[in-house]
């Protein structure tokens, strides 16, 4: 005997993808002009020297050094990059 599903709801297709969101590179390592740093939700984490912000506050790094998190001004958490030269 054929079965057929009932035409009511669908009880799946709920789940979305999670957003990949949070600190790409840690303070201490190196990165390179362009890599994202911070993913981020509103500004969390503040750019500082060498450290461009996007359009959806996604921090990223404007030259070639090494990352820093350090507090800023209002104990805002800045983040830096500091080049070797």
């Amino acid at each position: 005997m054929a079965h057929k599903k009932g035409v009511g709801s669908s009880k799946n297709g709920r789940e979305s993808a999670s957003q990949r969101l949070g600190v790409k590179i840690w303070g201490g390592q190196t990165c390179v002009a362009g890599n994202i740093i911070v993913r981020q939700r509103g500004t969390v984490h503040y750019p500082g020297k060498n450290v461009g912000m996007g359009s959806d506050h996604t921090l990223y790094a404007l030259a070639d050094g090494t990352v820093v998190f350090k507090r800023g001004n209002r104990d805002r958490s800045v983040v830096s990059v500091v080049t070797e030269a």
